[in-house]
């Protein structure tokens, strides 16, 4: 097992494949950050180069993908599948921004050292990016034959080896199939199917909900925090009221699944109107409603568009910019 990438979470992630007995390389771009985990008995490459070596899988947790590609040597994100080909084809000019030590142990260029140890690897990329992304790096790993997994982690450096942690997987199958039970040293393993941007997918969309509710909750800290209501004493409320909230969006998920919206016990007309009340009274109590005014808009956008009378639910549509695109779910994964 190697790990590349020593930040936090990097370091979670080789600490629990320590912990499950598994041998564990690691390599970080900053020296200096593999000290506590080779007390541990983790191995410290020298090159990232040396760490592709030394193992069979290779679990790539860096800032962003910008860093994935400079340690793997691959090219840019717009230029991944125009040249891919063209980098490995002997003789030709080297492209630029793609020289490096021929040693591996720089991080920018080791497109012929590091990209041609791929070869009969797993690369697990762990690194948080977009579905366009992991798919573009997903055909170049490919392409240099190596078997590809992208992962999303759904947990915090603390949470990694425990069983609140979840990693969901995507890509090659074969790869998921051969590491999962090392994968799970680090917690819960879902695989969501070949399709390599569907963990990024859910990665995103995940995180799009939790950054919604933190939204929420500092609104309305600042609203009771304005006089002086200690958040402590108030937090309790929060967790009961959206506790209680989160049971309504299986109902919602149903009708948006099935294009059906008329069931509502409060339709979106009123809730519109509603709405208008928590802008003025954040403007009355000295708070920005930076936070509830794209909500508002959306909301009043929804009543011009004739959905007044169903569930709230109905406004997902409106936030899909691809409206030829099919509302079809996909059940194949």
């Amino acid at each position: 097992m190697t790990v590349i990438g020593l930040g936090a979470m990097g370091r979670a992630l080789a600490g629990a494949f320590l912990d499950n007995g598994h041998p564990t390389t690691v390599w970080n771009r900053t020296a200096g950050k593999g000290g506590e985990l080779t007390e541990r008995g983790a191995t410290e490459a020298a090159t990232v180069a040396e760490a592709i070596a030394a193992s069979p899988i290779v679990v790539v947790c860096v800032l962003d993908y910008d860093a994935v590609r400079e340690v793997l040597g691959a090219p840019g994100a717009s230029d991944l599948a125009d040249l891919a080909d063209v980098l490995d084809t002997p003789g030709t000019p080297e492209a630029p921004g793609t020289s490096g030590t021929p040693d591996g142990s720089g991080t920018s260029g080791t497109q012929g050292t590091v990209a041609g140890l791929l070869s009969g690897r797993t690369l697990v990329n762990l690194t948080n990016g977009t579905p366009r992304q992991a798919r573009e790096l997903a055909r170049w790993a490919s392409e240099r034959g190596a078997d590809y997994l992208d992962g999303g982690i759904m947990a915090v450096p603390p949470m990694i080896g425990t069983p609140g942690s979840l990693i969901l997987c995507s890509g090659s199958p074969e790869a998921f199939t051969a590491h999962e039970r090392t994968l799970s040293a680090t917690g819960a393993v879902s695989y969501l199917g070949e399709d390599a941007g569907r963990a990024s997918l859910y990665d995103i969309a995940l995180l799009s909900a939790m950054y919604g509710m933190f939204g929420g909750f500092f609104h309305a800290i600042a609203m009771v925090g304005s006089e002086k209501v200690p958040a402590t004493e108030f937090t309790p409320l929060v967790v009961s009221w959206l506790n209680a909230m989160i049971t309504s969006l299986p109902g919602m998920a149903k009708a948006y699944d099935a294009n059906d919206h008329s069931a509502a016990a409060s339709n979106l007309r009123m809730q519109a109107e509603a709405f208008v009340n928590l802008l003025d009274a954040s403007g009355e109590q000295g708070v920005s409603a930076e936070l509830l005014e794209p909500m508002g808009t959306l909301l009043h956008r929804g009543v011009a568009a004739n959905l007044g009378e169903g569930d709230i639910s109905a406004l997902i549509d409106l936030l899909r910019t691809d409206p030829a695109g099919s509302r079809t779910p996909d059940r194949t994964t």
